[in-house]
Parts: C-alpha cells; structure tokens; sequence
C-alpha cells in the first residue's frame, strides 16, 4: 500500500464552507464513509464531505468522529482544531468482512463440494445472503412509498426492479452454479492439498512428499537494444 494512502485531510474548506475529507485509501473511505461523511467521485479524484442541510455543531460532531475512528485504526489525519480529538473508539467487525471470507473460502477450495458449500450461503432460500439483500432493497423502497417527495416514487421503483429483476437473475445463475458444482464431485486440478505423506512404494529415501513438482516459468527474454540507424 502506497504510504501516501495512509494520509488524509479533514478540513472546512474556506471558500465553499464545506467540510470536506480528501486522501486515503479505500479503507480510509469506508471508515469515512460510516462515519457519516457522502463520497462525491470526481474525473481526477474521489473525496468525501459532510452532508448538506447540518448545522456546524453536526458538522464538527461527524468530522471530529470521523478522525477518532481513521487514527484508531492507523491513519494519520491533519484537521481542524475544532475536529481534533485524542479518542480512538474500539471497530467492530463490518458486515462486508463475512462476505468477503466467502471468498477467501472459495480461493483456497480444493473441491467442487467446498465450493458449492460456500456459494450455498449465498443462494440458501430461506436466510442466504441474497435473499437478505432482496428484503433490504424492497424494505427500501417501501421507506420511499412514505417519505413524500417527487422522486421518490420512482425511487421505490426503481428498487424493486433491481429487487426482481437484476438480484433475481444473479440469484438464479448462482444458484445454477451451485448445484452443478455440488453435483460435479471432483478436486480442483490446480489446488491439490499436500499431505506431506510419502507413498509406500517410494524408493528414493530423501522424498518428503508425493506432490508434483511446480511448473517452471521461464523469464520473458530481456527486450533487444534498439541499434543505430545507418
């Protein structure tokens, strides 16, 4: 990770009053992201400000929390006076960090039923991970049936078609994909689990174990020197 993602800045912009949070990584934006701040994605960068409508005491609450939460977990952060802070509050787990153990499973699966157990938790019916991601979506849109704005009823639409129509085709192509690999029962080639066991008709004494021996990779040949033109 480069050092320079490690630095951010939380300040109140003196032209535009604003309170803005530029720099970190993806990481820092998340925390930042929690902590209340709106990301806003520019063509040269990606920085995050307070949201509209608080008044400056909510404003100075959500950045001097925003700080607290960066430095508690390692980034160092130049504020204003009025944010700086000397907390670090204890971070609790987020939820995206069980999904992406799910994948961390599925990249060290061995075989298609290890593989199949995990998309399971995905595609599981009654209380997979979709089926949680469809509830939030059309809870959501119920949410903006009541709030009254213009918008908002195509809002609500809007997300219950992602709720039927685009979740329910990723659904249906996991689920697919899940069954063909439960059904499949075979290794991954390419992921063999060493045992660190010696066959019993091995002759050679100094063998440790039965795996296959890497595959070399021959180094690209070093680029040819451009000659002189005559």
């Amino acid at each position: 990770m480069p050092l320079a993602d490690r630095f951010l800045l939380i300040r109140r912009d003196p032209h535009s009053a604003e309170v803005l949070a530029r720099g970190g990584d993806g990481e820092a934006h998340s925390v930042l992201q929690r902590a209340g701040f709106v990301p806003v994605v520019r063509v040269h960068e990606t920085y995050h400000r307070a949201p509209t409508g608080l008044d400056g005491h909510d404003e100075a609450r959500l950045a001097t929390e925003a700080v607290a939460r960066l430095r508690a977990v390692g980034y160092h952060v130049e504020c204003d006076n009025d944010f700086d802070t000397e907390r670090r509050p204890a971070r609790d787990l987020p939820l995206g960090a069980s999904i992406a153990h799910l994948a961390e499973r599925i990249r060290h699966a061995t075989t298609t039923e290890e593989a199949a157990d995990v998309l399971t938790e995905l595609t599981a019916s009654h209380d997979g991970i979709l089926t949680a991601l469809d509830d939030v979506l059309v809870t959501t849109a119920e949410f903006h049936d009541g709030l009254g704005g213009a918008a908002d009823p195509h809002i609500a639409r809007r997300l219950r078609y992602l709720a039927d129509e685009r979740l329910h085709i990723i659904r249906s192509d996991l689920a697919h994909t899940r069954t063909a690999l439960a059904d499949r029962h075979a290794a991954h080639p390419g992921r063999s689990t060493c045992t660190q066991e010696v066959p019993a008709g091995e002759r050679e004494r100094s063998a440790v174990c039965a795996c296959p021996p890497p595959a070399r990779t021959v180094p690209p040949p070093p680029p040819a020197k451009a000659g002189l033109r005559r």
